[in-house]
């Protein structure tokens, strides 16, 4: 094994690359006087001073990674802050993740006796999933100017000024940028093992990229699902008298809500698949290293009670729109993960979405009868 570049410490074992107090704690001090040392790099003409590049290669990448995630959060702030639009780490939300991963791949092909195999298949499979997520959000017109997730008013209203402020400060603009770091932090134990076992890609590597993969393409699959029922039931209620696409029935673009495909085995197909893919991330680096957690896990459970608090909110914003059947559709469909008998046994189908959309008319057709009634005593 070559010695290790100034900016990495020396495992001994592949245990040892998984250890905070080995590979991380030792290296922050950098992080204290990484803002002087990246000005002096920049603007000093000395001959003697170091370059960006040499600035660059001789920090540990990690806390370069750490340090761009907080020195972008200020930005994050003051943009929201003036347009009174909260959606900028949104907006910024599939690419990050591989700018750290790319980051990560540049920094060990520039430094010496730094394998690159591995590293590099990993920053190709991010680039993979943002690219599928970017499109999808571009498509349903994220980057569009003045677009905002919905989630957000509604979180105004609970929270109220300034209290959202605050909110804003600590987790919109900040939090949120350092949680994309820590789901990649992976990547970092990773390069670490690589000096280990040598510039190679294992079978087990493989898999676990393989296994990436394929949640992106399940992701992909169910946005593809989502897209087609909202275009196909938003032509549709414009023109009623229009043939809808085949699959659809006017009953089930009636519902409102898709439950058909992945959706009717999980009421969150693609959240599943995106969480599963940063777990993946998160167990491949611990395989690695034949250790059985590390401190590279934060970043992936961040992930998952982020997504089941943002999940929380859009079922409850969902259900108030849709009411009682939207409600029937929690208690057959799991949330995340589809259940067992799922696969034979579907929770939903037309028959359900029949019934309930007779029952919604009969309910209105009431209600349209108990005000005529009233009106007639009125008079």
């Amino acid at each position: 094994m070559p010695p290790a570049p100034p900016a990495l410490s020396s495992s001994s074992s592949l245990q040892d690359c998984s250890s905070y107090a080995l590979t991380v704690a030792p290296h922050i001090p950098q992080l204290q006087s990484y803002i002087p040392n990246f000005l002096q790099a920049v603007s000093s003409s000395n001959p003697g001073s170091p370059t960006l590049a040499q600035f660059y290669t001789s920090t540990n990448p990690l806390v370069t990674s750490f340090a761009f995630s907080l020195a972008i959060s200020p930005i994050f702030l003051v943009v929201s802050e003036i347009n009174k639009n909260y959606s900028q780490v949104d907006r910024c939300w599939s690419l990050l993740p591989v700018v750290h991963a790319l980051h990560y791949a540049v920094w060990a092909h520039l430094s010496d006796g730094v394998p690159t195999a591995r590293v590099d298949l990993v920053a190709s499979v991010v680039a993979c999933w943002s690219a599928r997520l970017t499109f999808n959000y571009w498509r349903r017109g994220g980057y569009q100017k003045g677009s905002e997730d919905y989630r957000w008013v509604e979180v105004q209203r609970m929270f109220g000024q300034p209290l959202f402020f605050m909110f804003n400060v600590v987790f919109i603009a900040t939090a949120q940028s350092v949680l994309l770091f820590l789901i990649t932090t992976p990547i970092y134990v990773l390069l670490l093992s690589s000096r280990i076992t040598g510039d190679i890609v294992t079978t087990s590597d493989l898999v676990f990229a393989g296994l990436m993969l394929l949640s992106i393409a399940t992701s992909a699959t169910a946005d593809q699902q989502q897209w087609n029922y909202q275009e196909t039931k938003k032509r549709y209620l414009s023109n009623p008298s229009s043939v809808p696409n085949p699959g659809y029935t006017p009953t089930q673009l009636r519902l409102g809500f898709n439950t058909h495909g992945l959706w009717s085995i999980s009421r969150h197909p693609n959240f599943a698949a995106e969480q599963s893919h940063w777990l993946l991330l998160y167990q491949w680096s611990c395989y690695a290293t034949y250790v059985y957690y590390s401190w590279a896990g934060v970043g992936a459970l961040g992930y998952l009670i982020l997504f089941q608090a943002s999940t929380w909110l859009t079922e409850r914003m969902t259900r108030a729109k849709y009411g009682e059947a939207y409600a029937d559709y929690q208690k057959r469909v799991s949330r995340f993960v589809p259940k067992p008998t799922a696969v034979w046994v579907r929770p939903v189908g037309e028959e359900w979405e029949k019934a309930w959309w007779e029952r919604n008319e009969s309910e209105k057709e009431g209600k349209g009868k108990g005000k005529g009634q009233g009106g007639k005593k009125k008079q």
